[in-house]
């Protein structure tokens, strides 16, 4: 019954990150932060769990004299998604 749930979704902050990158090429860590309301920390950790599981790409650079760091979907991390995101649909027809 299960099939098509992600674990990994569960988490508010992990879904709103999927779900802002769905819909956006690439976000930097400010922008993202601000999006979902969480502190450095909070997204920080989030994110390096989705970077271990290959959900999302995590590119880091410096923009004058300061960091940037830019976080990209990846294939697997959006095919990811689209299947939980259908197994919702699928619960909510029942």
């Amino acid at each position: 019954m299960l099939e098509g749930f992600d674990k990994t979704f569960e988490n508010k902050v992990r879904l709103g990150i999927m779900a802002a990158l769905m819909t956006n090429d690439r976000l930097d860590f400010i922008e993202l932060r601000s999006l979902l309301k969480v502190t450095d920390g909070n997204l920080a950790s989030h994110l390096s769990n989705l970077e271990s599981l290959e959900y999302v790409a995590i590119h880091k650079t410096f923009v004058g004299k300061k960091p940037n760091t830019s976080i990209k979907l990846t294939k697997l991390g959006r095919k990811a998604f689209e299947k939980h995101i259908k197994f919702l649909e699928k619960l909510l027809k029942r």
